[in-house]
């Protein structure tokens, strides 16, 4: 069975095509259109999909779209009705929107698809699962497992915003629902929006800042005791629920009522840019400790549910892996599984994943790894397309061997040198895994610091990512097993871990950043923890061997490893971009593929500067 899978509309379009239960490709409009989160009909990525295939559109047996729209159309008017008059405005400016985009969907859909290549309109089979079935298969069917909990966990579907289900076989069954309003993604989404960062795209962001905060603070302990009396009730089954008189994402324009919030945390709300407090650091650690309780709780109960030993996670909590981390310890699944694509991206390969199990009957079997390919699953590019990218550059390069470039980079690396590292196909999802990431030293000092305001151009708290050998993941952090996708975050060992001031915990974030916290600093969060990624030969020898040659060299297997972009756009996905990032940028060494470029004073252009303008450092 050949189906393509789509996703739009929202946020984060992509589309996914599978031949069976093989991914042939896999992408993000954003990657194509160089616009960050593009919710656009995924025109670009499709056509990549089906050119990777080489199938055309009348190939296939089934176009599948991520959800249901008219069932979401009904939950809108609904919530509208049942708050009227309020919600007027917000209203006003929705509805047309869906009467020109989302709710003639099939139109749209079969137009778009005209649009690519022309195509016989009366044989195409147009499927539409629900939105939460979506993201369950994403996970369940990609997962080694042929019997495991599923809990899917995000904003809003149609109307579920977290479901419970059971996959077993080729069947996926859904055992509890929790319903909009009452949602643990809005409420991530709401303090996100009241702490002055982008929703949709500002969550790990304030992931990454709440272990700037104190646990043994009393405003922590306030913010903590408003948020579960006020705001919220947790039951022991991790089901919430959301007191609406706070919130305004119902029929707002906004998160919440900014004045409401502010009364209730004594703190105002933060503007995006503006300066970090000990306030807003403390509210997002109690935030993030609050999501941590629920998802546990929901983990928990869904065990009950299934008896499974084995758990799946989706939906764009999942990517919360300091969550993650913190249910792996917890010892409530034997095995875990997370779909690196598991924000709605990754519901184009679930919606094609659930009509090839569901509607066609395939049959599901246990594997020894997951089927993702690495998240390999992007365009490559070859020789003949490099070298015209770089005969259109000014930059100086040559071609090697991948033994010299192994060695040549690392030496590099070790030398305290930036390198962009572009190598086969882009990975699917918001991870940059080893073939359009960033590397650096994690034993420098000063690593964090460079990446954040001079390649990066963000805000100075980020954290950097380890990717570390796979075989020595446990010689540095308190973890047992894989993370392949930089989806858990886990606290290194005592032995790698350096004495720290005794008033550590009320440093301010400056300070607090300039203390030496273990050997290899620049993977050292706040907290003493990393995103960790697990590297394997399996899935990415080339960036395996790399790490081997580091390792001889330092003694280390472990580089940092960050997305090659800068802040405000998408990852790089063509040489051109790779090259354009790299010239505007203070990155020292560029490599694609076997091809090493570095800059002559030619290339510092202009543009340069105008990175420095747009992206204000600190």
């Amino acid at each position: 069975m050949k189906i393509l899978g789509i996703s739009a509309y929202y946020h984060d379009s992509a589309a996914a095509l599978i031949n069976g239960t093989h991914i042939v490709a896999a992408a993000q409009e954003e990657r194509f259109t160089r616009i960050k989160h593009d919710q656009s009909f995924p025109t670009h990525a499709i056509r990549y999909c089906l050119e990777e295939s080489g199938y055309t559109i009348d190939e296939l047996d089934a176009v599948v779209f991520y959800d249901k729209p008219l069932i979401k159309f009904e939950r809108l008017l609904e919530t509208y009705y049942g708050f009227a008059p309020k919600g007027l405005t917000s209203f006003i400016r929705s509805v047309p929107i869906w009467v020109k985009e989302k709710l003639f969907l099939k139109r749209n859909i079969r137009k778009g698809l005209s649009e690519i290549q022309a195509y016989d309109k009366g044989n195409l089979n147009l499927l539409f699962p629900e939105h939460h079935l979506s993201h369950s298969a994403s996970a369940y069917y990609t997962s080694p497992y042929d019997d495991a909990a599923i809990l899917t966990l995000d904003g809003v579907g149609e109307w579920a915003t977290a479901a419970l289900s059971h996959g077993k076989g080729n069947q996926i069954t859904v055992l509890k629902e929790l319903t909009f309003p009452h949602s643990l993604g809005l409420l991530y989404s709401a303090f996100t929006y009241f702490l002055g960062f982008k929703v949709n795209s500002g969550e790990y962001k304030m992931m990454g800042l709440a272990p700037y905060g104190n646990a043994q603070s009393e405003e922590y302990q306030s913010f903590y005791d408003t948020i579960v009396n006020e705001l919220i009730t947790v039951k022991e089954d991790g089901s919430i629920w959301l007191d609406q008189k706070y919130f305004n994402y119902s029929t707002g324009l906004r998160m919440v009522k900014d004045r409401v919030w502010e009364k209730l945390f004594g703190i105002r709300k933060r503007q995006p840019e503006e300066a970090l407090t000990s306030s807003h650091m403390n509210l997002a650690l109690a935030i993030q400790h609050i999501t941590e309780d629920i998802v546990i709780k929901l983990a928990r109960h869904v065990k009950t549910l299934t008896g499974s030993q084995n758990l799946c996670l989706a939906g764009g909590v999942a990517l919360n892996c300091v969550a993650n981390g913190k249910l792996h310890s917890a010892g409530v699944f034997d095995n875990i599984y997370i779909q690196p694509a598991a924000g709605d991206a990754g519901c184009a390969l679930g919606a094609a994943l659930a009509a090839l199990h569901i509607t066609y009957d395939q049959e599901k079997k246990a594997t020894l790894s997951d089927t993702m390919q690495g998240a390999y699953l992007g365009p490559a590019f070859s020789s003949k397309e490099i070298e015209i990218a770089a005969k259109a550059s000014s930059l100086i390069w040559k071609k090697h061997t991948e033994e010299e470039v192994c060695q040549a980079i690392s030496q590099h690396l070790a030398e305290g040198k930036v390198v962009g590292w572009f190598q086969g196909r882009m990975e699917y999802g918001p991870r940059a895994l080893g073939n359009r990431s960033i590397l650096g030293d994690p034993r420098s000092e000063a690593m964090q610091r460079t990446l954040n305001l001079k390649i990066k151009f963000r805000e100075s708290f980020r954290p950097f990512a380890p990717a570390v050998l796979a075989e020595d993941v446990g010689k540095y952090f308190d973890h047992a097993g894989s993370s392949p996708y930089m989806l858990m975050v886990k606290r290194l060992k005592e032995e790698q871990l350096k004495a720290i001031p005794t008033n550590y915990h009320s440093l301010p974030i400056r300070e607090k950043l300039a203390v030496v916290k273990s050997d290899l600093p620049a993977i050292t969060h706040v907290d003493f923890t990393g995103r960790i990624q697990t590297v394997h030969e399996e899935t990415n020898p080339k960036f395996y061997a790399l790490l081997k040659a580091f390792k001889a060299l330092t003694g280390h297997g472990m580089v940092i490893n960050t997305s090659f972009n800068v802040r405000g756009e998408p990852i790089v996905c063509t040489p051109q971009d790779a090259m354009h990032c790299f010239m505007n940028t203070d990155m020292d060494i560029l490599v694609i593929e076997d091809y090493l470029f570095f800059k002559s004073e030619q290339t510092i252009t202009s543009s340069r500067e105008q990175y420095l303008e747009q992206f204000e450092l600190d």
